[in-house]
């Protein structure tokens, strides 16, 4: 009897055993098999823009235009989804994120340490940092070859700060503040300093506006700009990722860098 009850128990749990191993299968055959959810369920790339920072994003004729409105529209042709563009302001950008009223932001953002258990960050699309620009007959390529000349930068700005740094490390240097970062490059192209410390964009847009004047720019230190992609949304990050460094390898992003700055 016993016996007989012992292979009954037996029987019993070799059955179970197989069920559970049967149901597994099933589940694992359905979770492979299932299509995959989409990348953008509304079919369309929300991208969370900063209309007041041009030449990155701006409203002229009622439309925003600027260098990151054709980088998300870009992006957007590479995923093969239309673009929308939600204007933001600055300090609403990583909130629009966390309530899902957009995919992305693009909005001169850099990396945050303190956010990136929410959102992921892309590679760089452009570094904004400090440039130092000299005439190209006189090139002053590195901070170290300041000692003895003059350098010009914007008065209060992140230039002087780096600016009174140099000095602590190298051999005096004359500094030159200006009121803006445009009459501190006007200073070295008329010859009243040797160089100049600004930001890449400001370099960028200068060198722009007097492409006549042959100079030479050096990056001192970098600040890159960024994607924001939500944490929780782990493909699309990578997909946004992939798609910019084709923009990159394709020649999209230098074309796009150069028709605005």
């Amino acid at each position: 009897m016993a016996a007989a009850a012992h292979r009954a128990l037996s029987h019993r749990w070799r059955f179970l055993v197989a069920l559970a191993i049967l149901i597994a299968a099933v589940w694992l055959f359905r979770a492979a098999t299932a299509p995959e959810a989409p990348l953008l369920p509304a079919g369309v790339l929300r991208v969370g823009v900063d209309p007041s920072n041009p030449p990155f994003a701006f409203y002229a004729d009622e439309q925003i235009h600027g260098l990151e409105i054709e980088l998300a529209q870009a992006l957007a042709q590479t995923l093969d989804v239309p673009v929308q563009l939600v204007p933001l302001g600055f300090d609403g950008l990583y909130d629009a994120i966390k309530v899902e009223q957009v995919d992305i932001v693009i909005a001169a953002l850099t990396p945050d340490p303190l956010r990136t258990a929410d959102v992921i960050y892309s590679s760089p699309y452009y570094d904004d940092g400090l440039v130092l620009v000299s005439p190209a007959d006189q090139p002053i390529d590195v901070m170290e070859l300041l000692s003895g000349h003059s350098l010009a930068y914007p008065f209060g700005s992140e230039a002087d700060a780096e600016a009174h740094r140099w000095l602590r490390r190298i051999e005096p240097f004359a500094t030159k503040p200006y009121e803006t970062p445009e009459i501190a490059l006007d200073a070295v192209r008329l010859g009243t300093a040797s160089a100049a410390l600004v930001q890449a964009t400001d370099a960028r847009v200068y060198a722009h506006a007097h492409a006549d004047w042959q100079q030479v720019q050096q990056a001192v230190t970098h600040t890159p700009f960024v994607i924001a992609t939500s944490a929780k949304n782990g493909r699309l990050a990578g997909a946004i990722d992939t798609s910019l460094r084709q923009l990159q390898m394709d020649g999209t992003l230098a074309a796009i860098l150069d028709r605005w700055l």
